[in-house]
C-alpha cells in the first residue's frame, strides 16, 4: 500500500484532527506504517521538535498528537507550514519548524507559492517512506474565497489524487445541509475526489439518524462512511482554546474533602492552552477557562497561560479589569502561576522591540524580574527539576529574563536557574512542565495549602502520559467500531472511486 487520504471538514473544529488521529491509531494497530500530515496549520498551540540538524523547530500540537497515535516521534515534516496568529491581521510563518516571516492577509499571497512547494515536496517524501499518509485539511474546503492557490484542502487532494472524507459535527446542527453545501460549492474536478462523509459527536438513537444518511447518499451519490459517537474522553490537544468550552476536561471527584478551583485566563492570543490540560486530568481539580474577573475572584489558583502577543494581551488584561482581579488574587495570598507569555506579564517590566515593537511597558509587577525580547526565538526541549521532582518541558519564546535574580521555580539539569518564585506567585517559560507527574502533584499540594484548601488531597496515582495514551486508544476504538473500515481501506489502496456524480451548482 502506498496510500493517502484527506480528512476535510464542513467547518473548523468539525473533528478533522481527532478523526485523523483515530485513523492513524487504527492503522498503526493493524500493522500499517502510517504518518499524519497537515500541509498548513493555523494555531498557536505548538510543540518543539528536534530536527535532524539538532535544532529545535515548531509544529502544531495536534500533529504531534497524531504522530503519537501512529506510534511515531513528532517530525517537522508532519506540519511543514505553521501560521501563528499574533493579531487579527498578522501571523508568524513557521516553515519546517523555523520562523521565517510575518505576514498579513495581503502579502501572504506572494509567499504562498513557496509554502505550497515545500508542502508538496514534504508530502512526496512522506508518501515514499510510509505505507499511508493521513492528511488533515484546514477549515472547510468550500471556502470559495480561498480556493485559488489552496494547498491544504482540495488543492492538495487534486495534486496527489487523494480520496477525501468530509467530517461534520452534528452537535452544531444542520450537518446534512453542511455536507450537501460543501460538496455543491466545489468544482467538478474537486468533487470527483470527495468519496463520502463522516458524522462526528452523535448522541442518541442511530435509527433516527439512518434515514438522513440514506437521503444524503441518494442526493450526492456518496455514502456516510461512519457515525462517531460523542465521547467524553476526547478532549486533549485541542487546536484552538475555544474548542474547550469553559470547563476543561471531565474532572473526577476529589480524593479529599475539597475541590481545587483553577481559573485559566483565556487571553485573546492564547498559546499552548494545553498547559492546563494536565491540571484538568487530576481528580478534584476543576479547570475553568474564563474572561470574567468574577471567576478569578472565586478561584483558588489562577493561571496566566502563554500568549503569541504578550504586550497586546497584557493591555487587554488591563482594559477588561482582569489585571486588577489577578492583582487582588495575589494580594489575598492566593497562588498564581504564569507560563511563558503569562510569566512575562507578571514581570516588573517588558522591553519588546521584536514582537509588538512597543518598547518598554510596565508588567503586572508581581515577580521581581525584567523581560527583554530577543530577535532569535528560543526553541528547546528542556529537562531539570523543581520542588525536588524531575521536570520535562519545552520552550518557545522570544522573551528572556534580563534583570533580577529571583528565586527560581525550576533548574535545568546543568543547574542553571529558570523561572521565578515570589511567595505564592510563580513563573516559568517551560511549556508542558505540569505533565511531569510528581512535580504536578507537589505543586498542587503547595498551591492548595496557600489557597487555604486544606481539605484537598492530590491523587497519588494520576499518570498523565497514560491518560493521553488511553485517549488515543479511544480514538482508534471509535474508528474501528463506528467507521466502515473496509471502505476506508479500499480508499487507501485504490484511491478515489470512479464515476462519482457531480452535484450542482459547483464552484462559482
Amino acid at each position: 500500500m502506498t496510500g493517502g487520504l484527506l480528512v476535510a471538514g464542513t467547518t473548523s473544529d468539525a473533528g478533522k484532527s481527532v478523526l485523523t488521529a483515530g485513523i492513524c491509531r487504527w492503522l498503526h494497530r493493524n500493522g500499517v506504517r502510517v504518518a499524519p500530515f497537515k500541509a498548513q496549520n493555523m494555531s498557536n498551540n505548538s510543540v518543539v521538535v528536534i530536527g535532524p540538524d539538532g535544532r529545535g523547530g515548531e509544529i502544531g500540537r495536534a500533529q504531534a498528537m497524531q504522530a503519537e497515535a501512529a506510534g511515531l516521534a513528532p517530525d517537522l515534516r508532519f506540519n511543514p507550514v505553521l501560521l501563528k496568529p499574533s493579531s487579527d491581521r498578522t501571523s508568524q510563518v513557521v516553515l519546517l519548524g523555523e520562523a521565517v516571516d510575518t505576514v498579513t492577509a495581503g502579502n501572504y499571497r506572494s509567499l504562498r507559492p513557496k509554502l505550497a512547494e515545500v508542502a508538496h515536496a514534504t508530502l512526496t517524501e512522506l508518501r515514499s517512506a510510509f505505507d499511508a499518509v493521513i492528511c488533515e485539511g484546514a477549515g472547510s474546503p468550500a471556502e470559495i474565497n480561498l480556493r485559488e492557490g489552496d494547498f491544504v484542502n482540495m488543492g492538495l487532494a487534486r495534486r496527489f489524487d487523494l480520496p477525501t472524507l468530509v467530517v461534520g459535527d452534528i452537535d452544531r446542527g444542520g450537518v446534512f445541509a453542511a455536507f450537501f453545501g460543501t460538496l455543491a460549492l466545489l468544482s467538478a474536478e474537486d468533487q470527483a475526489l470527495v468519496a463520502g462523509f463522516v458524522i462526528n459527536k452523535f448522541r442518541g438513537d442511530l435509527g433516527l439518524l439512518r434515514p438522513g444518511n440514506d437521503m444524503i447518499a441518494a442526493v450526492t451519490g456518496r455514502p456516510v462512511h461512519g457515525v462517531l459517537p460523542f465521547h467524553r474522553d476526547v478532549w486533549l490537544d485541542a487546536e484552538d482554546s475555544l474548542a474547550y468550552g469553559t470547563t476543561l476536561g471531565r474532572p473526577g471527584p476529589p480524593r479529599g474533602r475539597e475541590w481545587l478551583r483553577v481559573a485559566v485566563i483565556r487571553l485573546p492570543r492564547i498559546s499552548n492552552a494545553t498547559d492546563a490540560e494536565a491540571l484538568a486530568a487530576e481528580p478534584g481539580v476543576r479547570v475553568h477557562l474564563t474572561v470574567e474577573p468574577g471567576d478569578v475572584a472565586d478561584a483558588d489558583l489562577v493561571m496566566l497561560p502563554g500568549s503569541k502577543a504578550t504586550v497586546s494581551d497584557l493591555a487587554w488584561l488591563r482594559e477588561t479589569g482582569l489585571a486588577g482581579a489577578v492583582g487582588a488574587h495575589a494580594a489575598a495570598g492566593k497562588p498564581l502561576v504564569g507560563v511563558c507569555g503569562g510569566f512575562q506579564m507578571l514581570a516588573e517590566s517588558i522591553h519588546d522591540e521584536v514582537e509588538s515593537g512597543h518598547g518598554t511597558v510596565p508588567g503586572l509587577g508581581l515577580l521581581p524580574v525584567g523581560i527583554t525580547f530577543a530577535a532569535r526565538k528560543t526553541l528547546a526541549r528542556s529537562a531539570g527539576s523543581a520542588l525536588g521532582a524531575a521536570v520535562h518541558g519545552y520552550e518557545i519564546h522570544h522573551g528572556l529574563v534580563s534583570r533580577g535574580s529571583p528565586e527560581p521555580l525550576l533548574r535545568y539539569a546543568d543547574g542553571r536557574p529558570e523561572g521565578a518564585v515570589a511567595g505564592h506567585v510563580y513563573g516559568t517559560h517551560w511549556h508542558g512542565a505540569f505533565e511531569s507527574d510528581e512535580f504536578r502533584r507537589r505543586f498542587l499540594t503547595v498551591a492548595a495549602a496557600q489557597a487555604g484548601r486544606h481539605g484537598f488531597t492530590v491523587a497519588p496515582d494520576t499518570r498523565y502520559a497514560r491518560i493521553r495514551e488511553r485517549a488515543l486508544d479511544v480514538l482508534g476504538d471509535l474508528v474501528a467500531e463506528h467507521l466502515d473500515t473496509g471502505a476506508l481501506m479500499r480508499l487507501l489502496e485504490e484511491g478515489p472511486p470512479a464515476g462519482l456524480p457531480f452535484v450542482g451548482p459547483g464552484a462559482p
